[in-house]
């Protein structure tokens, strides 16, 4: 049986998209997942909205909960020395790689898995070396490369993805870690959003909304 194609969408920037990266043992056996590097920051300026490390309460506990959700499901986590970071050059070295599942896991765990910095040049090399990059600032660099990166990220946009880490099955996605399980039973029952009050949560209209602030 040929298994459902799923384009994930990740930045390394993202404890959550390394804490489901993790699960992807299990779920390569129901998926044929690629991966797609995008730039967080521009899915936040497309959508209009902050990142969880621009509010500094939501900042803390995010750390703290993924430490723990690593705890539950024994996985190494250590956070990185400066976060958030600029992840530009991280994604860049993912994409000149080839945007394979091991280029996207060894980005992941550099940042998250050890807590390697994320921008940081002698840290980065150690990451260049990894993915098999022996011009590390050539990569980084390259036309086509950020020419790439800024094509998966407006495309994620017209898809509709507005977070990361998703999962994008057909013109399905679903959001973040948490979702998984989610995922999974649709998985096992692809009309199971079309039918009852799953179908109406799309109806629902909009009765109030809240005036744009940046505050």
């Amino acid at each position: 049986m040929t298994k459902p194609q799923a384009a994930w969408y990740f930045d390394a920037i993202s404890p959550y998209a390394y804490l489901q990266f993790q699960r992807f043992q299990d779920l390569q056996q129901r998926l044929e997942i690629q991966a797609v590097p995008v730039l967080f920051a521009g899915l936040l300026g497309a959508w209009g909205q902050l990142g969880p490390a621009e509010i500094p309460a939501k900042r803390i506990q995010t750390y703290r909960y993924a430490h723990w959700l690593a705890g539950q499901r024994g996985v190494p986590f250590r956070a990185p020395p400066r976060h958030p970071y600029n992840p530009l050059p991280i994604l860049r070295m993912v994409i000149a790689a080839g945007s394979t599942l091991e280029a996207a896991g060894a980005a992941l765990n550099h940042v998250w898995g050890v807590g390697r910095d994320g921008q940081e040049p002698e840290d980065l090399r150690l990451l260049a070396d990894e993915l098999g990059i022996a011009d590390m600032q050539a990569a980084i660099d390259d036309p086509a490369v950020k020419e790439q990166l800024k094509r998966n990220t407006d495309d994620a946009v017209a898809a509709g993805v507005y977070g990361v880490p998703t999962f994008r099955i057909g013109e399905t996605l679903f959001w973040g870690d948490d979702l998984t399980g989610m995922m999974l039973d649709w998985l096992d029952d692809p009309a199971m959003l079309e039918s009852g009050e799953y179908a109406r949560h799309a109806e629902i209209p909009t009765a109030s909304v809240r005036k744009q602030s940046h505050v």
